[in-house]
């Protein structure tokens, strides 16, 4: 069944894609009709077998123009006495520190800005523990593509403060994790941040 759920989805993201190409690129307007319906049938697929309203769909999975490439997310992890840094969402779960990458910022800027506005601390990013193809590992799988990027900090100082995003952070231990926004980062996510930390010539792994 699962198998079943992710190819209608995987089909209903390459229509989009191949839409957005041809809406991009295309200079016939007949053809450009042509590829504003195959993006309007992606779009009543997903409705149709996701259950969501077709205007939230649009708005979500057809609202960008020009090539259509993966977004960008970085997500920092910071270790202090053998235990890592965990912020809690709004809705009551943890994650690492992070978010889209800003479209004026590298992946290093980022990261650091992301654990100053979530967690107040100020961070070094040091090196990459691995760089994931978000809908491989996490759950529930999204209708577009993320790279998401984790990048292991060092602590310089600062404290936390709540903010628009988080409500409070904390050091835990591997075994010691609270419940977690697997939306964001798993706990075979966090395992690899722990193992990238212990191993001075870590080998990043890829997608």
């Amino acid at each position: 069944m699962e198998n079943d759920r992710r190819q209608w989805l995987d089909w209903a993201v390459e229509l989009q894609f191949l839409a957005q190409t041809g809406l991009t690129y295309s200079k016939d307007p007949f053809d450009l009709e042509r590829f504003q319906r195959v993006r309007d049938i992606a779009a009543e697929i997903v409705s149709a077998r996701s259950g969501l309203e077709l205007s939230t769909v649009k708005e979500l999975f057809c609202n960008e123009t020009g090539f259509q490439t993966p977004k960008l997310d970085t997500r920092a992890a910071i270790f202090n006495d053998g235990r890592i840094l965990l912020v809690r969402e709004k809705d009551g779960l943890w994650s690492l520190p992070g978010g889209w990458v800003d479209v004026n910022c590298s992946i290093r800027d980022n990261t650091v800005k992301e654990v100053r506005e979530e967690a107040g601390l100020d961070v070094t990013a040091k090196r990459l523990i691995a760089v994931h193809d978000r809908n491989r590992h996490n759950t529930p799988r999204y209708a577009y593509g993320i790279c998401k990027v984790f990048v292991l900090c060092r602590f310089l100082g600062g404290e936390f403060k709540p903010n628009n995003e988080t409500t409070a952070s904390d050091f835990f231990a591997a075994d010691r994790l609270p419940p977690l926004s697997q939306a964001k980062n798993t706990a075979e996510q966090i395992a690899l941040c722990f193992e990238a930390e212990r191993h001075e010539n870590w080998t990043v792994p890829f997608d």
